[in-house]
């Protein structure tokens, strides 16, 4: 895994190398902890069939900015609604809904499970090392804060900030304490319940690189317009 930074997520680029905001020490369980699944209330899952890395094309158009653009998300723990931030996304936000209509993210797997930090998945091959076969940029503010329900995305630390292929993350903590390097996609607007059963099943053990006890898929990602 590339850490972008001491404290930053780890995550995959779209040049095949792993993405991720950098590790959270304080996520970094003690280690006589048990590391066995709890019961989250989550439906068992069989791990999907990897698909190859790449392959997809770039939008070559944003989203309407008068219209408001959710994902829903719906997997084997629930579903999760994320409400795209074209302001401040507005590249990553037209990829996301263009890979979204594609079925892009449908069948795939949250590779990586933090416990209070995040949540991420969107990676085809289900490695970490995967993404769409291209990348966009959009370079967040400076002020950017990465607190709960915060949707961003992966990138590898050698990568400019902001830029984005198709692993995404959710902030479960309070607060990531991730520097403004990872492009702001969205926020949870509903189900973050849901986003905190997949936390709960990251192996405590395991420390930043988040091994799931328990396989959550993405059943199925449905864009919604209005």
């Amino acid at each position: 895994m590339l850490a972008l930074c001491a404290l930053l997520l780890a995550a995959c680029g779209s040049d095949g190398a792993e993405e991720s905001p950098p590790e959270d020490d304080a996520a970094a369980p003690a280690e006589t902890q048990a590391a066995s699944s709890p019961d989250s209330g989550c439906k068992e899952a069989e791990t999907p069939k990897p698909r190859e890395d790449g392959g997809e094309r770039k939008p070559t158009q944003n989203l309407e900015p008068a219209k408001t653009y959710d994902v829903i998300v719906d997997t084997s723990c629930g579903a999760f609604t994320i409400r795209l931030d074209q302001k401040k996304a507005p590249n990553t936000a037209a990829s996301f809904a263009s890979l979204t209509r594609k079925g892009f993210y449908d069948g795939t797997v949250f590779h990586r499970i933090v416990p209070g930090f995040v949540i991420q998945g969107g990676d085809p091959t289900g490695t970490g090392t995967g993404g769409p076969g291209y990348s966009v940029v959009d370079e967040p503010p400076g002020d950017a804060s990465y607190t709960r329900g915060v949707v961003a995305m992966a990138k590898t630390g050698d990568e400019p900030p902001g830029t984005a292929g198709s692993q995404f993350y959710v902030v479960t903590g309070q607060d990531a304490g991730l520097p403004p390097e990872y492009a702001l996609l969205g926020k949870v607007v509903k189900g973050m319940d849901v986003a905190m059963k997949i936390d709960s099943l990251g192996d405590p053990q395991s420390g930043g690189s988040g091994k799931p006890l328990q396989t959550v898929v993405i059943e199925k990602a449905t864009l919604k317009e209005r």
